[in-house]
C-alpha cells in the first residue's frame, strides 16, 4: 500500500495485506512433484480394514486425504514452492562460493548474539516440530561431495578432506532428465506428532505400552533408551540433544495423562481406542502451541499476533468461538481449525522450500548455564557438546528435569543473524552423534543442501515469492560490515548470494526474530499445514476427538502442560503469558 512495508502499515491494513500475500502465495507458489514420471517404487497406501483409519491418524500418513490416500504419507517427494524449472540443480556452481568459504567468513559465530524476545525453549521446540514434518534420511554413502578446503583453513590438518554424501536419490525417477530432481520426505508430512509416535506401524508398536493407551516410559519419569548410544527411543531421534529429550519426555507424560482422563470419561474403550485418540488430541495440541504460542514468540508484531492466532481461533477471537462456536465455514472468522478442507493448487506435500526456510541453527548457543529451580543457584556449566548425542542421558541423569526446565527458560537463545552459527555445530562427528559419520560443518553443509537440491538463490527467491529482487547489497542489509563482506564472498554478484545466507543478512522488521523473505514462506505454509489436515478441518469435531478432547486442546497451553507435569516450575511463571518468552528468575 502506496510502497510501505505491511509491517510499517496501521494493524488493519497491516492484516489486509497479510491476506493478500496469502492468496496470491497460495496461487501462485504450490508446485506438484508428484505427477512427475513415477516408475511406480513410491510408496501405496495399504488397503483400509474396517473404519478405523477414518478416524484416527495412520502410522505412516496415508488416509489423510481419502480420495488420495497416498497424500503426505512418508517416503513420498517433497512439493516445491517455486515452480519447477525454477527448481533445477545448477551443478556447475554448486561449490561458487566454496561452502566452507561462507561458513568461515559470513556465518562462524565471533561472539555469542542473543535473541533476547525468547528463551531457550524456543530453540528446543522448532527442532522438535521440524522432526514432525521433514526429513530426508540418511543420505547416500557412496556419493559424496567434496568441498575444497583452503591452505589457511586449519580444517585439512585437524580432520582430513571435507566429504559430504550426497541427499538421498528419489529411485522412482527413471530417464527423466526434462525436470528438476525429486527428493523423499522420510516422515509423514503431516502435522501428526510422528517425532513422537514414528512414521511406521512398527515404531509405534515399540514405543507403546499396550496397557490403557499410554506410551512407554520408566519409573524415574525418563524414556527408554539404546544403551548403545545413549539417545532416546522416540519417533524420529535425528541430532538428539538435551533440549530435544526434555520435550519429548514432557509430551510423553502429557500423552499418557490423557489417556487417564479419556479412560475415566470411556471405560469400555479398548488400548486402541485410547491411544488413537490420545494421539490426536496430543498433536493437534502441538500444532496449536506452535501456531499461537511459538510463532507469535519469535514473530511478536501486532499484525502477526492477530494474524497467527486467526488461524486457529478467526478474527472473532478466543473467547468467541470457545462460547459460541464457529460462524460458518469462513476461515477468516473463525479460524481454519473446524473449516472445509483444501489443497488449493496442489495436493499437500511440505516443500523442498519450506525445509530451507527453517535452518535456524544459530538459535542454538555454544555454551549453557544450569540452575535451581528452587533457589536459582549455579549448578553447571556445560559446553553443547556436553549435552549432546551420547552425552544427552548422563546430562539428564545429572540435572532433574524442573532443573532442565527452568535452566532453559531463563537463558536466551542466538539471533538468526550472520556471524552466528554454533562453533559446536561446524565441527560435528559421528562419534558425538552416535554413529560413524565423518566430522563436517554443518553450516557449510546447510548452504551446500540448498544448492544441491535446487533451490533458487536469495534474489531469485524473492522475485518467486513476490518480494521483488535486490539491485544492491545495501537493500539486503544495513551493517556495513555486512555488506563489504558480501562483497567480497560473492565477487559483488547480488544474484549469487545463497538463500540462508541472504535470510541472516536481512534487516528484520521491527520486532522479529527471523526475516520478511522467510516470513513469506510461513504465511503460506503455516496454513497450508492445517488447511490440507482434515483432523484440523471437516474431521475436528467431538465425533472424532470427543468433547473432551476438543476441550483439552481448547484449554490448555504450553504453560499448563508445564506446570501440570512440573508445578516446581510455578515462580518461575509469575507475570509470564507465553512459555517461549524468557522466564521470572527465582532466587
Amino acid at each position: 500500500m502506496f510502497g510501505i512495508p505491511w509491517h510499517k502499515l496501521p494493524t488493519f491494513f497491516g492484516l489486509l495485506k497479510l491476506v493478500q500475500f496469502r492468496g496470491k502465495l497460495r496461487k501462485e507458489n504450490l508446485h506438484d512433484t508428484s505427477q512427475l514420471p513415477n516408475s511406480d517404487k513410491l510408496p501405496k497406501p495399504a488397503p483400509i480394514t474396517g473404519d478405523r483409519q477414518l478416524k484416527v491418524r495412520s502410522a505412516d500418513g496415508s488416509y489423510n486425504d481419502l480420495e488420495h490416500p497416498e497424500m503426505g504419507m512418508a517416503g513420498t517427494r517433497f512439493g516445491r514452492n517455486v515452480p519447477l524449472q525454477d527448481a533445477k540443480f545448477d551443478e556447475k556452481n554448486l561449490l561458487t562460493p566454496n561452502p566452507r568459504t561462507v561458513s568461515r567468513v559470513l556465518l562462524a559465530r565471533d561472539e555469542f548474539q542473543p535473541a533476547t524476545i525468547l528463551n531457550l525453549l524456543a530453540a528446543s521446540w522448532i527442532q522438535f516440530q521440524t522432526h514432525d514434518w521433514f526429513s530426508h534420511g540418511g543420505n547416500q554413502r557412496d556419493k559424496k561431495f567434496e568441498i575444497p578446503v583452503e591452505k589457511d583453513d586449519s580444517w585439512s590438518t585437524e580432520h582430513g578432506p571435507m566429504t559430504i554424501n550426497k541427499t538421498l536419490e528419489d529411485k522412482s525417477r527413471t530417464g527423466d532428465t526434462n525436470n528438476p530432481a525429486t527428493f523423499i520426505n522420510e516422515v509423514t508430512h503431516w502435522w501428526d506428532a510422528s517425532q513422537i509416535y514414528g512414521s511406521n506401524q512398527q515404531t509405534i508398536d515399540a514405543l507403546r505400552s499396550h496397557v490403557d493407551g499410554k506410551m512407554l516410559i520408566g519409573e524415574d519419569g525418563l524414556l527408554p533408551f539404546h544403551p548403545e548410544n545413549g539417545i532416546d527411543k522416540v519417533g524420529f531421534a535425528g541430532t538428539w540433544w538435551v533440549g530435544l529429550s526434555m520435550l519429548h519426555t514432557l509430551f510423553v507424560k502429557e500423552h499418557n495423562t490423557v489417556c487417564d482422563r479419556l479412560k475415566k470419561i470411556y471405560p469400555e474403550w479398548t488400548d486402541n481406542e485410547l491411544f488413537d485418540h490420545a494421539r490426536l488430541i496430543i498433536a493437534a495440541l502441538t500444532a496449536k502451541i506452535h501456531t499461537v504460542e511459538w510463532t507469535p514468540a519469535i514473530l511478536p508484531h501486532p499484525v502477526t499476533d492477530i494474524a497467527l492466532n486467526s488461524n486457529w481461533w478467526g478474527l472473532l477471537g478466543e473467547d468467541f468461538k470457545k462460547r459460541w462456536g464457529r460462524v460458518g465455514d469462513s476461515e477468516l472468522l473463525s479460524g481454519i481449525v473446524g473449516s472445509p478442507t483444501d489443497h488449493h493448487t496442489a495436493p499437500y506435500y511440505l516443500t523442498q522450500e519450506f525445509v530451507s526456510v527453517y535452518r535456524m541453527h544459530p538459535l542454538i548457543p555454544d555454551d549453557l548455564e544450569f540452575h535451581a529451580v528452587s533457589n536459582g543457584k549455579l549448578l553447571h556449566k556445560k559446553e553443547f557438546s556436553e549435552i549432546t548425542g551420547k552425552n544427552t542421558r548422563g546430562t539428564l541423569k545429572e540435572i532433574s528435569m524442573p532443573d532442565l526446565f527452568y535452566s532453559f527458560g531463563t537463558s536466551y537463545p542466538g539471533a538468526v543473524r550472520l556471524h552466528n552459527y554454533p562453533r559446536f555445530l561446524r565441527q560435528l562427528s559421528g562419534e558425538l552423534l552416535g554413529d560413524d559419520t565423518p566430522a563436517f560443518d554443518l553450516a557449510a553443509v546447510d548452504i551446500l543442501r540448498d544448492r544441491e537440491r535446487g533451490v533458487p538463490r536469495y534474489n531469485r527467491f524473492r522475485e518467486l515469492l513476490g518480494r521483488g529482487k535486490v539491485k544492491s547489497f545495501e537493500e539486503i542489509t544495513s551493517n556495513k560490515q555486512w555488506i563489504k563482506e558480501l562483497r567480497e564472498v560473492y565477487n559483488n554478484d547480488i544474484d549469487s548470494v545463497d538463500l540462508m545466507v541472504g535470510l541472516f543478512a536481512e534487516d528484520l522488521p521491527e520486532g522479529f526474530g527471523f526475516s520478511d523473505t522467510a516470513f513469506r514462506v510461513f504465511i503460506l505454509m503455516a496454513s497450508r499445514r492445517l488447511k490440507s489436515d482434515r483432523f484440523f478441518t471437516k474431521d475436528y469435531t467431538a465425533e472424532v476427538y470427543t468433547q473432551f478432547g476438543l476441550d483439552w486442546i481448547d484449554n490448555n497451553t504450553f504453560l499448563t502442560i508445564l506446570r501440570r507435569h512440573h508445578p516446581e516450575l510455578a515462580p518461575a511463571f509469575f507475570g509470564i503469558s507465553n512459555g517461549f518468552k524468557p522466564w521470572r528468575k527465582v532466587g
